[in-house]
């Protein structure tokens, strides 16, 4: 049997020390929420990095990482610390054998201001367009 992952590791920029406390926090609660349904878990892992800079933290996968919650996580701490500019992180979908369809990845651009994503893509699903007699040129990139 082939074990599937999805994997990831990226630096976020809280602002300050005060930030990472309460960002830490912030992972806790959204942790909380996801245990309440007994089939749902982070899939990630957020540690402080002050080596990196006083407000920076370490988000990184525990192998069966889900985009989608760093994503919320992201958005809450641009909401909680009113942070500004883009940011975005890439992950990588891999599988313990050779599979077809075990290795793809992905990339999400978001805009920490507005709170939205800005652009994504997804490999898999662009190749199989990008495949097709009469390829979308768009296809597995969605701009909000």
């Amino acid at each position: 049997m082939a074990a599937y992952f999805t994997q990831f590791s990226c630096m976020f920029d809280v602002g300050t020390a005060d930030n990472v406390t309460r960002a830490l926090a912030i992972y806790e609660e959204q942790t909380a929420a996801l245990d309440e349904d007994k089939y749902s878990e982070p899939g990630f892992a957020v540690e402080p990095d002050p080596d990196a800079g006083p407000g920076m933290l370490w988000i990184s996968s525990d192998g069966h990482g889900e985009p989608e919650h760093v994503i919320a996580f992201a958005l809450a701490c641009a909401e909680a610390f009113h942070l500004q500019g883009r940011w975005g992180f890439t992950w990588a979908l891999t599988c313990s054998k050779p599979r077809l369809d075990g290795f793809a990845g992905g990339a999400q651009l978001l805009d920490l201001g507005a709170r939205k994503s800005l652009a994504w893509t997804d490999c898999d699903h662009w190749l199989v367009a990008m495949l097709d007699p009469d390829p979308d040129p768009d296809a597995g990139i969605a701009l909000a």
